[in-house]
């Protein structure tokens, strides 16, 4: 017979585990002082209790003044307990939430993508939200064991006056958390596929703000809104779902929690008109009733809470514990190397090969824009060499061969879509701030128009995806960007679809002159750029169909002619 293979531990539960660890020594220390807090606050009735036990045997007082020096004590200890306790687990929950924050969005935010089916509003959900939620297992914990605290004080201080009393405490507590446990694993199921709707909501809106400047272009804003409404309202739904199920649990644990209260009271009703206690110990016993509400009530809340940070946590699993998209090489390219296709076949590829030796400005004329795009991604590295046939090489080397970071730093594939991101014009351009061709790539790319508009000049604010900027605009300070990076080779995708006639003569011009001697292939239709390289490669049908000068081209290929004349 063979022994079944040990399950792994679920990636959620070791997120849970890892921030308990880490944050050991304040949940000590906050479990303690909550623990003193939930201590003094049980000891309250129970010194009520002495007080009138003592007053009426007593009638001294000494003895009065004593107590009520005590009571002080108790309640100056339970107000400096729960500020100093709250206070170092709040600090350590908001660290830790930090902590994941980062972590998610370092993630994201790797050279190698991860193999995740998530859209990046889902992404910026989990970053946000579910670390959050994660993180709250850090008050989670002390609070429930200061409660479980304060219900075996409570426990204990009725079983001295009565057994039963004391039995009656303890039975009820495990009857009530037996039945809740069961309902929390509901909420944990429904909190599931909550958050799972409203990160697709988020990612929703976030492709919809992206698009929104198209969807203005062709009147696609109604059908979008209601794509949106639809998505949203099963996301609300859900949380309706949600909410009736915690409504159920919560007043089921406070009616749990009642009847209990009620039933010691009952109880020490009755053993004080049996004579079996005192007047004091039905004083305690009665105040002690109605405390461990509160402590119950937070007890009984725990597992629901346990529930949604595992939730959370498992869904920060999901890009956490994703496996990379590829395992890259560690080589090196050769400084100021060639770039070399042979071969490729992926999407609308069919066997593409070229070379650009070192150097050498080459223009691409791709006759299906889907080829330029599939080109563009392979050279990227957004799409795995495996993924593909076929060989491209980068300095002489094979691209699967070289580390990801190398690549980039060696090769730059600019987007026709280039992002713009909230900040200035300078932060766009150069946003590590190391760039030393700042100015010569405002010139080359013809952006000194727009920073000289302004008084901040290249300090400009841009906001968010240059919603402040022309379409123009933006693309000319993507191009920008590209050319401050000065790379060793460059690639761009059609850099200029959105610029006049007169400036894309010049934008193209100047990326020769700036980029001479150094490698620079450019994806384009545009007279102006095909006419500023050394060569032009026509892309058709996925394989290279003619190579030669734009204007040879021209004279000798109407195909050609009728593709890029304007």
């Amino acid at each position: 017979m063979t022994t079944p293979a040990r399950q792994r531990p679920r990636p959620g539960a070791g997120i849970l585990w890892t921030a308990l660890r880490r944050n050991l020594g304040a949940m000590t220390w906050g479990t303690l002082l909550m623990g003193m807090y939930q201590a003094g606050e049980t000891a309250f009735p129970i010194a009520l209790g002495l007080i009138v036990e003592h007053t009426m045997r007593d009638r001294s007082l000494g003895v009065l003044a004593l107590s009520i020096a005590a009571l002080a004590v108790i309640i100056t200890t339970v107000s400096l307990s729960w500020r100093f306790g709250m206070r170092i687990l709040q600090k350590a929950n908001t660290t830790e939430a930090h902590r994941w924050r980062v972590r998610v969005a370092a993630c994201g935010l790797q050279p190698v993508a991860r193999d995740i089916d998530l859209k990046s509003g889902e992404v910026l959900t989990i970053a946000t939200e579910d670390a959050d939620q994660t993180a709250d297992i850090i008050e989670v914990v002390p609070l429930l064991v200061s409660s479980l605290v304060a219900v075996l004080v409570a426990a204990v201080a009725l079983g001295v006056a009565d057994v039963r009393l004391g039995l009656l405490v303890l039975v009820g507590t495990v009857a009530i958390l037996s039945i809740l446990s069961v309902m929390s694993k509901w909420i944990g199921a429904g909190t599931r596929e909550q958050q799972a709707r409203v990160a697709r909501a988020g990612a929703k809106v976030a492709d919809l703000i992206s698009g929104l400047r198209p969807l203005h272009g062709f009147g696609g804003n109604h059908p979008a809104f209601l794509s949106y409404r639809k998505v949203s309202t099963e996301a609300k739904r859900q949380a309706i779902t949600v909410a009736r199920v915690n409504g159920a649990y919560e007043g089921a644990a406070l009616a749990l929690n009642a009847l209990l209260a009620a039933a010691v009271t009952l109880t020490a009703g009755w053993l004080a008109f049996e004579r079996r206690i005192t007047i004091g110990e039905l004083v305690m016993a009665v105040g002690l009733a109605q405390f461990i509400i509160e402590p119950l009530k937070l007890f009984s809340e725990m597992p629901k809470y346990v529930m949604m940070a595992r939730a959370s946590a498992e869904r920060m699993a999901l890009v956490l514990a994703a496996p990379p998209v590829m395992g890259p090489g560690s080589g090196l390219p050769a400084a100021g190397g060639d770039l070399a296709v042979d071969s490729v076949r992926y999407g609308t590829l069919r066997g593409l090969s070229f070379r650009v030796p070192a150097g050498q400005f080459v223009a691409i004329a791709a006759y299906q824009p889907r080829a330029a795009a599939d080109l563009a991604s392979i050279l990227a590295v957004r799409v795995p060499p495996d993924a593909y046939e076929g060989v491209v090489r980068v300095g002489g080397q094979q691209i699967a061969d070289l580390s990801i970071e190398a690549v980039r730093e060696h090769m730059l594939v600019n987007p026709y879509d280039g992002e713009i991101f909230a900040g200035t014009l300078r932060t766009n351009i150069d946003p590590s701030g190391i760039s030393r061709m700042v100015p010569e790539a405002v010139e080359a790319s013809m952006l000194t128009d727009v920073v000289a508009l302004h008084r901040e000049g290249l300090d400009h604010g841009v906001r968010d995806r240059g919603a402040n900027l022309s379409g123009g605009q933006r693309q000319r300070l993507s191009l920008a960007r590209a050319l401050a990076a000065d790379t060793d080779v460059l690639v761009l995708h059609d850099p200029t679809t959105a610029v006049d006639a007169v400036t894309e003569q010049l934008i193209a011009r100047n990326i020769a002159q700036l980029r001479g001697g150094r490698t620079t292939v450019v994806l384009t239709s545009s007279p102006a750029l095909l006419d500023a390289a050394d060569r032009v490669l026509v892309l058709d049908d996925g394989v290279i169909t003619a190579a030669d000068t734009h204007r040879n081209l021209l004279a000798t290929d109407e195909e050609y002619c009728l593709a890029v004349a304007r």
